[in-house]
Order: C-alpha cells, then structure tokens, then sequence
C-alpha cells in the first residue's frame, strides 16, 4: 500500500490497558506493513503500572516520542493529529466532551457511551463535527466477518429473512479497580459486550430495530466476589430478540460461562435460497497449542448441493498483535485515511449510539419482562 500523506500523524492513546496495548501493537503494523506515516506521541493514564507497562511497550514498537500522561488538561493538543479512547466505558463521554474544541480526530473504543442522554448530547454536539470520529467496532472488520457480510449482500441465500448471532466465551477478565463488575460503570453486559452484536444485526438487515425482547440473568460468574462489599451485577447470559423494519428479525445468545467453546463466535443468516454461516475461533493466545485455528464462511443451499467453504486465514503478525483476528489492524488503516484522504468514517457517532440504544433496549427488557419499542430519527 502506498502512504496515504506524506504527513506524519501523531496519536495519543488514552487509556493504556489490555485493548490500549492493541492499538499500540497494530498502529506499529499500519505504519510498518501499511506504510501510513504515524507516531504515537502521548500516552495517558492515572494508572501507573498500566502508563509504565504501555511505555516499555510503545519503546520496544520504536514510538520513542511517547510522552506521559496521566491527565487530560496536560496533553499537548497542538503536536496531536488523532486521539484514540481506550480508556473505561464510564469515562468515554467526559473525555470526548472536552476533546470535541480540538477539532481533531477521534477514535472512541465501543461502547461510545453508557446513558441514553450522554447518546443524545454526543450525537448534538457532533453535529458538524470538522474532523473524522470514528467508533471503535473491530466486529466488522474481523476477516470472517467481512466475508459473510459481503456474500450476505450479494444475495447468495436470497432475501436473509432470519438471522443469529451466537456467543460462547469466557468470563469478562480482570480491570483495573475492577469497573467492568458493575453495570453503573459498562452500561450492563448487553451494552458492553453486545454492542459489537448490534451493529452487526443492523449490518446485516441493513434496516433498523423496531422492537427488542430480551432474557438474562447472572448465573455463574463473579457470584463468589464481592467489592467493597458489593457483589458483581453483571449478566452472563442472554437470549435476545430484535425485529427490524424490513420485517427481518435477528437473535442473539450469549453466554459467558463457556470457555473452550469452538468456534467461539457464530453468525448466521436464512433466507429462501439457503443458509450462510460464518465461523469465528477465539483469541489465539487462550489457544496456546492448537494448530489451523481459522475463521470459515459455509454457504449452504436448498438444493441440496456440497456446500463451500471459504477460509480466512489471518497473518500470523495480525493475529499476535490482538484478540480481534487483525481487525484493529484493518480499522485503523482506514481510520488513517479519513483524516489524511477525506475517506469515509465507516462507524459513525449515529452507529455507535444506536448499538449502545439496542443494547439498553435488551437490558431495560430483562429487568421489566417487556419488549420494548425503538425509534430512531
């Protein structure tokens, strides 16, 4: 690939746990394998260990011009292109609130928010925003992902009339200050983990939720501890309908008790010509002696005839710099090239908020047992 500018972009990465590590790790390949001209110039955050362990890090990556912070008002603004949002879902919305006078670029890991009315300010204020912001949704652009959506749309099975997505993983690991245990601070299980899920329903019915059902519970996980004497309120577990203009529907079943699952993840869609299935394997690293762990799409027709396999299979590089199957990898490249090519922002503010609306949607239902009816301008 050619450079996209002969500009250097300098990012800052705020927030610089386990994903503030992925970007590191993938914005070095983008400049490395991509050729995109970038630096990493600031890395902030309270946390100390965290801040020290980012900084060996971006040094081994060659970004010898990180500098470090850990508060917002003593960034240099001036000497920054991008700002990348790693931090806890709950700060999201203050952080970008108080970038949004830079007039800079912005790449805010999901959710963008965790409350109804920060999603209504955020999508206000960004109205007419000058410079790319971009929601971090490294779903779509995992290789297997990519692959079913494009063979979903050139109507290999027809009209997709009934669509899945199915989830079996492991347990939400270990924070700093241990935030991800309550929903006050994620926005619940359904917000946080499942927004990815959402903004690939709306994806693949290229429609919008009308209506959203939902059953969960926490059943498993996080029972036996407690925090300052609280104990974890967390889902893990859901089953989750939603309904869509076009008269399409789409399920989600998540479940966060099942580590070693193979495929981790599923996605699948039906319609009158037959079924599309794409295969998604974990984090390599929990896999540490398998061998061709690969991402499949399996197209199978009602004619009865052998199905086709495609296969992804993910440069190893890709694949040891994240859990997302080279996907970060992916994102920024073309979030590079909004700011220095005037491309399209492929994850808008609007996306990110109506993943974050469809989420809390599903956990407003499992509290009170009733669907409950979206709008959306």
């Amino acid at each position: 690939m050619t450079k996209a500018s002969d500009k250097t972009l300098n990012y800052a990465i705020i927030g610089t746990g386990m994903m503030g590590h992925e970007h590191l790790r993938n914005l070095a390949l983008v400049r490395d394998r991509a050729g995109i001209s970038l630096d990493v110039v600031a890395l902030l955050d309270p946390d100390q260990p965290m801040l020290d362990s980012a900084t060996e890090l971006a040094t081994a990556l060659g970004f010898v011009q990180a500098q470090r912070y850990q508060r917002l008002d003593e960034l240099p603004m001036d000497s920054i292109d991008a700002f990348v949002i790693v931090s806890p879902n709950f700060t999201h919305y203050d952080i970008i609130r108080e970038l949004l006078p830079t007039r800079k670029a912005i790449l805010c890991e999901k959710p963008v928010c965790t409350k109804i009315e920060h999603c209504d300010d955020l999508l206000k204020s960004l109205e007419g925003y000058s410079a790319p912001f971009w929601v971090a949704m490294e779903y779509r652009y995992m290789p297997p992902t990519a692959r079913f959506l494009e063979r979903l749309h050139h109507g290999d099975i027809g009209t997709p009339r009934l669509l899945a997505i199915r989830e079996h993983r492991f347990a939400f690991l270990e924070k700093v200050g241990d935030w991800n245990r309550f929903t006050e601070n994620t926005g619940g299980t359904l917000v946080e983990k499942c927004c990815h899920h959402f903004d690939l329903m709306r994806l693949m019915t290229r429609s919008e939720p009308v209506r959203v059902y939902a059953s969960g519970a926490i059943d498993v996980n996080h029972l036996d501890e407690t925090y300052a004497g609280r104990t974890p309120d967390i889902i893990d577990n859901a089953l989750v309908i939603v309904d869509f203009e076009n008269g399409m529907r789409a399920s989600l079943e998540l479940c966060m008790f099942a580590d070693g699952a193979e495929p981790q993840e599923q996605l699948t869609a039906i319609g009158e010509l037959g079924k599309l299935d794409a295969y998604i394997p974990g984090p390599d690293r929990f896999w540490p002696d398998a061998v061709d762990r690969h991402g499949k799409v399996v197209l199978s027709l009602r004619d009865k005839s052998v199905p086709t396999t495609d296969v992804l299979k993910v440069d190893k590089s890709l694949a040891a710099a994240g859990d997302h199957h080279g996907s970060t990898y992916y994102q920024h490249i073309r979030f590079a090239q909004a700011i220095t090519e005037a491309g399209p922002v492929e994850v808008s503010i609007s996306d990110g908020v109506k993943a974050v609306r469809m989420g809390a949607a599903a956990q407003e239902s499992i509290a009170t047992g009733q669907a409950v009816e979206l709008s959306f301008i």
